[in-house]
């Protein structure tokens, strides 16, 4: 559980993320650190990737947050994340959610399809007449099979 306060002072210095309260990410290290990671180099938090099989759909990796420190971006350590934790829930799809705007999410996952020859289709899930705050669409990247 110590890693949460890691994840959210990641998540916090990324600038992008939304950034969800410190408990939840004591309470995800927790209940989800099967399908979650958190990635160290020389010892540093470095970056996490934070996920959830789906109760309805058990063979499916939905992918909640991606968070790499600037100090260690440009490296390929969230595709190695990614990788990871495809392999170790031995998921056959993978699903996340990406708003238009952030770029780097949406060449990650594209690439990480690429990479795995996998299909990646991309429709809107969640739009701004959804939320109370006036939230960018969120769209549903589905890639399969993995």
């Amino acid at each position: 559980m110590e890693d949460g306060q890691h994840m959210w002072r990641l998540a916090k210095d990324s600038a992008v993320l939304d950034l969800n309260s410190s408990y939840s990410y004591i309470l995800w290290c927790r209940d989800f650190s099967a399908t979650s990671t958190i990635a160290r180099i020389g010892g540093e938090p470095a970056g996490f990737v934070t996920g959830y099989t789906r109760p309805d759909r058990p063979n499916t990796l939905m992918i909640w947050q991606v968070a790499v420190s600037s100090d260690f971006r440009g490296h390929g350590l969230a595709k190695t994340m990614l990788n990871e934790l495809a392999d170790r829930t031995n998921a056959l799809r993978l699903e996340t959610t990406i708003t238009d705007d952030n770029d780097a999410s949406n060449r990650l996952f594209q690439s990480f399809a690429e990479q795995r020859d996998a299909n990646c289709e991309r429709s809107a899930l969640i739009t701004p007449d959804l939320y109370p705050d006036g939230h960018d669409t969120e769209y549903l990247y589905e890639i399969a099979p993995l």
